[in-house]
């Protein structure tokens, strides 16, 4: 095969995997973006605040996680994380002993005039919605998150083809059209 013609294939493959890529790299950062501002405008319009610095709500070791956000507005999925997990999560342990809805709800169905677990069940219920609604937040911020990520990588393998496309295309023009990519075999006589 002629090295012009292997240069150039090589070279025009390298630019339509580079196109893709580039597509692929534009597509990865607007669902960054779309996912980013989605979860921030829906945590937003909630106006949860994480309690202040300082407070008996975040004070004590289980709440380590929550003290960088004191104060704060919850608008982003890793605030929407801390706070489901470590401030709805360990409030919801403390009422009813540590059970959980499923165990406290079975017991409120078979006792349904005790006032103190059908209480329960409805703290739990709402606490444990909320609780979910926010982790999903957080899940769809992540994948945004991962979004981004891999729309860099993208980007650069794309502008790194681009390059490569270019520089083979210019070795295809430099190149004499007769060169060939490998010498000819040449067949050595038997017994020589």
């Amino acid at each position: 095969m002629r090295r012009k013609t292997f240069d150039t294939l090589v070279s025009g493959g390298a630019l339509i995997v580079a196109v893709v890529m580039l597509f692929a790299g534009i597509l990865g950062f607007w669902a960054y973006s779309f996912t980013n501002s989605q979860v921030h405008d829906q945590l937003a319009s909630q106006k949860i605040f994480f309690p202040p610095a300082g407070s008996k709500a975040i004070a004590g070791p289980e709440f380590t996680a929550l003290q960088q956000y004191a104060g704060q507005q919850l608008t982003t999925g890793a605030q929407a994380e801390a706070y489901a997990n470590h401030f709805i999560a360990v409030h919801l342990t403390e009422v009813a002993g540590g059970k959980t809805y499923a165990q406290v709800s079975s017991a409120a169905q078979a006792d349904p005039t005790n006032t103190t677990l059908q209480g329960q069940v409805n703290t739990l219920f709402k606490g444990n919605t909320l609780r979910g609604l926010l982790l999903n937040a957080y899940a769809f911020w992540k994948v945004g998150q991962i979004a981004l990520i891999a729309s860099i990588v993208f980007l650069v393998g794309a502008a790194g083809l681009f390059l490569l496309a270019g520089l083979g295309l210019r070795h295809a023009r430099r190149t004499p059209a007769d060169a060939e990519i490998l010498l000819p075999h040449t067949a050595v006589p038997v017994g020589v």
